[in-house]
This record gives C-alpha cells, structure tokens and sequence, in this order.
C-alpha cells in the first residue's frame, strides 16, 4: 500500500497480542508506517475501542482521513468470546489482581447456569469495574484502585444483545457475548457470579467482531511489519 493510500484513510484490523495495550499497538503501527512506508512524522492514527492487555483480539487502527470515523466504528456492536471461573473474585474482576474471595459451587449446574444468562440479555445495570479508565473527579479509576481508596461508581446502562455459553466444565465457563459500546465483559463474569449466589472473574478475554468486522480477516503485528519488508 502507498503512503497517499494510507493518508487517504485505511481501516487497519489488526489481532492484538496478549500483554500489549492498545496505545502500544498504535504506536507500533505508527513507527512502521513512518520508517517502513515513509508516511510524515505527524499523521493521523488511532484505534477504534480500547482492548484491554489481558485480551487478545480484533483492534481497528484507523489511518489518515479515516480516524474521522473512530467515533462511528466505536459506537457499534462487539462480539467476544472468554472464560469466567466460578467460585472466586478478584478486585479487578480478572486476573490482573490476585483472587480476594472464594464462594461455594455446589449448587450450580447447568439449568442454573442457563437460566441465569436470561438475566443479562437485553438491557441491563452495569457497574464498570474500580480497576478502568474512566474518571472519577479528574482521576482514572484504576488510579484510585491503585492508591487503595475507595470510589463510589455510578451503574450504567448497556445492552446485551447475545449471551451464548459454548462448554461448561466448572470452575470455568466458555461464553461467547455481543454486546453494545461501553460494556465491560469483566463486569459481566463478577455480576454472573453474584447473580448464581457465588463469585466469578473473568480469566480468557478474546474481541471476534466489531461490527462488520471479524478478527478472521485481522492481521498479528508481526506479519503485518513482515508485509511492509518483503
């Protein structure tokens, strides 16, 4: 692809590895674009939906004319696919802290489990987690957290529009879950829990789809720097 291509505006689907923030994937992309491609130092690059280090999948890097169109990709809806593990919490409802309480499984099974994916489609109250980006009083979140101070966070609404178990083979639970702007998979697995009269988190994270978009057409950074060198 040409420099003028790229200014012009591409929408780039890119697999983002696990560990990797998506500003890193950003500023991954910029670099080779600038020094493999030749594209200015000060073009226009940005992702469309933030995915969080500890999940893999579908990132939208929007180049050049096309970042005009972030805020219309962000706005659609997002399939993912993970596991929740039944039984214990953790503050930041995943793995990135460690597991603060354990609660009783004997009395799950599968009708229940079933049964309680019905309470989390359509339209539902959700609580982000205490460990995210959003502000509080000019302050993220996850920094509060950090600090060991306590927040009260406002629920939100947000839309379920699927919620599909895929294996159960307790503690863990497979899911597969299409969902609208601004819901927080990590807020689901700590709800399902609650809402079985025992605790889960979130340890698998994985982004399928934005939209029309499929993480089968995406591409890992690596052969994607390959790409621009052969």
């Amino acid at each position: 692809m040409t420099p003028e291509e790229y200014l012009n505006g591409q929408v780039l689907l890119i697999d983002k590895p696990l560990k990797w923030s998506s500003f890193q994937a950003v500023n991954k992309l910029k670099y080779l674009l600038i020094n493999k491609v030749g594209l200015p130092k000060k073009f226009k690059i940005g992702h469309a939906g933030t995915l969080d280090p500890l999940a893999s999948g579908l990132l939208l890097i929007c180049t050049g004319k096309f970042t005009k169109r972030i805020s219309e990709l962000q706005g659609q809806a997002k399939e993912y696919t993970g596991t929740f593990y039944i039984g214990a919490t953790t503050p930041s409802y995943d793995l990135e802290t460690e597991i603060d309480q354990t609660f009783p499984t004997e009395h799950i099974d599968e009708a229940l489990i079933h049964e309680t994916v019905k309470q989390f489609l359509g339209e539902i109250d959700q609580k982000p987690p205490i460990f995210s980006a959003i502000k509080k009083d000019g302050v993220r979140l996850y920094e509060h957290a950090r600090a060991g101070e306590t927040v009260e966070i406002a629920s939100r609404k947000t839309t379920i529009h699927e919620f599909e178990i895929t294996r159960i083979a307790l503690p863990e639970i497979d899911f597969r879950v299409v969902c609208s702007k601004g819901t927080y998979i990590r807020s689901l697995a700590y709800d399902f829990g609650k809402a079985m009269h025992s605790g889960s988190h979130l340890t698998v994270l994985r982004r399928t789809k934005i939209g029309d978009y499929d993480v089968k057409d995406a591409i890992d950074i690596t052969l994607f720097e390959e790409s621009l060198t052969s």
